[in-house]
């Protein structure tokens, strides 16, 4: 049988993820699974994207970095834009089904833990979160492992003549990501001297904001639907979710603004 639209995108098994848990079916909650799915998917492809980023900057490709960092500041604008739309539903619609959902929470979503891992933002603590589901452990715990966006950066900028301070050459690579006010100091000589490393650097700070727009937006949004309750299935709720408010993914690009 050739291939179709319908089998190339598997739209059979796609369009059959829906299954509510409410009996009888609230209306809000098919709108709740199919967000969250979605969700997931954009996850997916970031880390695609920022593996592809961590190589073109490992290997010194401006350009396929700036293409790559464009993709991934318009994929956070769709992220926060899907927000709109999950805030069409009302509090008291989610909690006519919120109960159904038992132990389930955003806050096990592996991905979105590789997702931070990847991007500088890591904390072996939250591998503990998924203990029992060993294929989450086994992605996180590669993921904690591998050099982060961050570390990929310091490689592109030692292929600019940057001379590598020791607080960035010597952070074991299972560490977060921490400022540099030496290394602040060759980017700053970039962005003055380099402007087509200028471009690259706002693109990474457009992403870096963007990420942080996506957090506030996120928890505004539970705030307003559950106000300061714990989350599903005991999780922390707003309380944690506000403690990752205005964590920036590259410290040092903020940290010179002012001096520009």
């Amino acid at each position: 049988m050739s291939l179709t639209y319908s089998t190339y995108l598997k739209l059979d098994e796609l369009l059959g993820l829906q299954t509510v848990q409410s009996d009888p079916p609230e209306h809000d909650e098919t709108l709740f699974i199919i967000i969250h799915q979605v969700y997931e998917l954009w996850f997916k492809q970031l880390l695609h994207e920022i593996d592809k980023a961590g190589r073109d900057l490992a290997g010194n490709h401006l350009f396929g970095a700036i293409a790559t960092f464009k993709r991934m500041r318009m994929i956070m604008k769709t992220m926060v834009a899907q927000l709109d739309i999950l805030e069409t539903m009302s509090p008291m619609s989610f909690l006519a089904f919120r109960d159904r959902l038992e132990a389930a929470s955003g806050f096990q979503s592996p991905q979105f833990r590789a997702f931070e891992f990847v991007l500088g933002l890591k904390r072996a603590e939250m591998i503990e979160v998924h203990a029992g589901n060993e294929a989450a452990v086994a992605l996180l715990e590669k993921r904690i492992l591998e050099p982060s966006l961050v570390d990929y950066f310091s490689h592109f900028l030692k292929h600019q003549g940057v001379e590598l301070p020791a607080d960035v050459t010597d952070k074991p690579v299972d560490q977060a990501t921490a400022a540099s006010p030496e290394l602040q100091e060759h980017i700053l000589n970039l962005y003055r001297s380099r402007p087509e490393i200028a471009i690259l650097l706002e693109l990474m700070t457009d992403f870096d904001e963007g990420l942080q727009e996506w957090r506030y937006r996120h928890v505004k949004m539970v705030e307003r639907t559950i106000g300061d309750k714990p989350g599903t299935g005991g999780s922390p709720g707003v309380a944690f979710l506000r403690k990752s408010l205005f964590q920036p993914i590259f410290p040092d690009l903020w940290a010179i603004r002012n001096q520009l």
